[in-house]
């Protein structure tokens, strides 16, 4: 009985003495892994996706800053940079799917790929914040490695989790538990010795971002006991400032103090719970009572982001236009509409229709209304910029999506952006729906500096109220909520939505089917998540993308799950 407990005593020693042995086993870069050759393929796939991504001559300076850097990160000879640089430029396009077949060859890759999104991650988050526009790179990589972009929402998530040290779920197995805090410890270690790589004295001069938290929270092993005990009392703070914005509360924080020009209300409300690394912001049009008396109301089935907000603004002024809208709308006015755009040629071109007598009689009941919303929707996208600007969300890509007057908040929201400095990388997507805005492609020239991602326009041809308050206007005046907007730009994707939105009303009552043809996420469809991957596809490839099965997806994510498993 004494052998056994003895042997039982020994056991338990050498499994504990093998568990530190892994504590302690070195984390190697993937930079340090791969052959000169897979380095060199690597650097030159994100050389030429920053330029086919980013090609304006203002974001020349984010390319190379980027691609320098990165070719420190991988232990590359300064003797490529020229070539690298080259790269960024916009040459060696056509050699894309060259070096994406090398990377996909090597041994390390072949076996799991997903170390490359997890190796982009760490080194766009080496300065402490995370510009959309390295998501957006990170995503287009992960897409052409053929890579499902959960990965990237799980790192990323993993990555939170190991920073704010949350306890597991009760309802978790032990072994479940263990498997998920094994993979924050290997992701969080894989960040810890990046940081001390290529952050020096960076790292230990406390940037206020990423970093501090990071190197502090474990790495004394790493940049010594003195440089962890410095940074540890910062630690927390420095974390919910640079990433999550002030003090930790990021938009729920913010509260309009006083009233800033016309605007009377100006508030952020949780859609959900939780905190990620990218957050999505939803606009709503108008407000009516019954189902849709709240703000939150038509986004209840959006989950983009385990972090998003609803913009509460002018609840006053936009229930008297939803109560005009249901007064017009409900009555025999529509019915009468409805027959005049049967003579109408739906051209996408607002023109000088005839309108019926009865219509034009009450046209009042909406004029008014409608037109202190669009004057006030436009003060409240300016002052949307500046908190924006300001950080107020923290240092972490923002998607804006919005429906009707909703829409053209975030479209002067992106103007007044494009006219300050430093306003590149923090807007990822934009999702605008049946926009009463300006169609003319020169109009939105100004936003491509802003956004990084996607910008696409859903609109409806048959939408004759978007054509009714227009009536009054220029005969050729286009507007983007009628119509494709013809803006030559990998950003620009026009979608229409006239088989899913017959009339105004619609993109409120049907904004879950809305939002699946948009390829954002929802409660309900989790397993599109893939269509969102052509979000940052090309063009050409994008149907491609959206076409694997259910049942390829489940055994798709079953591999990934016996993968992490096997890490």
């Amino acid at each position: 009985m004494a052998a056994e407990e003895k042997q039982k005593g020994w056991a338990l020693k050498e499994h504990s003495r093998a568990e530190q042995a892994r504590e302690k086993e070195p984390c190697v870069l993937l930079g340090q892994q791969l052959g000169e050759a897979e380095r060199f393929a690597y650097a030159a796939l994100c050389g030429i996706s920053l330029a086919w991504l980013f090609p304006e001559p203002e974001q020349s300076s984010f390319r190379v800053e980027f691609i320098e850097g990165f070719v420190k990160w991988l232990d590359l000879p300064e003797a490529v940079l020229p070539t690298m640089t080259a790269f960024v430029s916009g040459l060696g396009g056509e050699g894309t799917e060259t070096f994406a077949e090398i990377l996909l060859k090597d041994p390390i890759l072949k076996e799991n790929p997903v170390v490359i999104t997890q190796d982009l991650l760490s080194f766009s988050l080496r300065d402490g914040y995370y510009d959309a526009r390295a998501r957006v790179l990170i995503c287009h990589i992960t897409w052409l490695l053929r890579i499902p972009l959960e990965e990237l929402e799980v790192l990323e998530e993993s990555l939170l989790e190991s920073l704010k040290e949350q306890k597991e779920e009760e309802s978790e197995t032990a072994e479940v538990a263990r498997k998920k805090k094994d993979r924050r410890r290997k992701l969080k270690r894989y960040l810890l010795i990046g940081l001390a790589t290529v952050g020096g004295g960076t790292v230990i001069g406390l940037t206020g971002g990423l970093a501090a938290p990071l190197v502090a929270a474990g790495a004394a092993t790493i940049i010594g006991s003195a440089g962890a005990a410095a940074l540890g009392s910062t630690a927390g703070i420095a974390v919910m400032a640079s990433l999550f914005g002030a003090a930790g509360a990021g938009l729920t924080g913010y509260k309009m103090k006083k009233r800033v020009g016309a605007i009377e209300e100006f508030e952020f409300l949780p859609l959900t719970e939780g905190k990620q690394l990218h957050i999505t912001i939803a606009v709503t049009g108008w407000l009516c009572t019954g189902r849709y008396g709240s703000f939150t109301a038509p986004w209840s089935s959006m989950l983009q982001s385990r972090e998003q907000y609803c913009l509460a603004w002018e609840s006053k002024y936009l229930m008297e236009l939803g109560n005009a809208l249901d007064s017009l709308l409900n009555g025999l006015v529509n019915m009468m509409a409805q027959e005049a755009l049967k003579f109408t040629v739906l051209s996408g071109i607002v023109t000088a229709l005839t309108w019926p007598a009865s219509l034009l009689t009450v046209a009042s009941v909406i004029d008014n209304p409608w037109g202190v919303c669009l004057h006030r929707a436009a003060e409240v996208g300016k002052h949307l910029a500046h908190i924006l600007l300001s950080r107020q969300q923290g240092r972490r890509p923002v998607t804006l999506i919005g429906f009707s007057l909703g829409a053209r908040v975030i479209y002067f929201c992106l103007q007044e952006m494009a006219q300050e400095k430093d306003s590149e990388g923090i807007i990822e997507d934009v999702v605008l729906l049946g926009a009463p805005v300006e169609g003319e492609a020169k109009s939105w020239q100004a936003v491509r500096k802003v956004v990084s991602g996607r910008i696409i326009n859903g609109y409806c041809r048959g939408d004759w109220l978007l054509r009714f308050v227009y009536r009054t206007s220029s005969v050729q005046i286009k507007v983007a909520g009628l119509q494709p907007v013809d803006l030559d730009d990998r950003r620009m994707v026009n979608m229409d939505l006239s088989a899913v939105v017959s009339g105004h009303l619609d993109y409120m009552k049907q904004m879950d089917t809305i939002l699946k043809a948009v390829g954002i996420k929802t409660k309900e469809c989790r397993l599109e998540e893939k269509g969102s991957a052509s979000l940052f596809s090309p063009p050409a490839k994008k149907s491609q993308q959206a076409e694997g099965s259910e049942t390829q997806e489940e055994k798709n994510r079953v591999q990934e799950e016996d993968e992490a498993e096997g890490e």
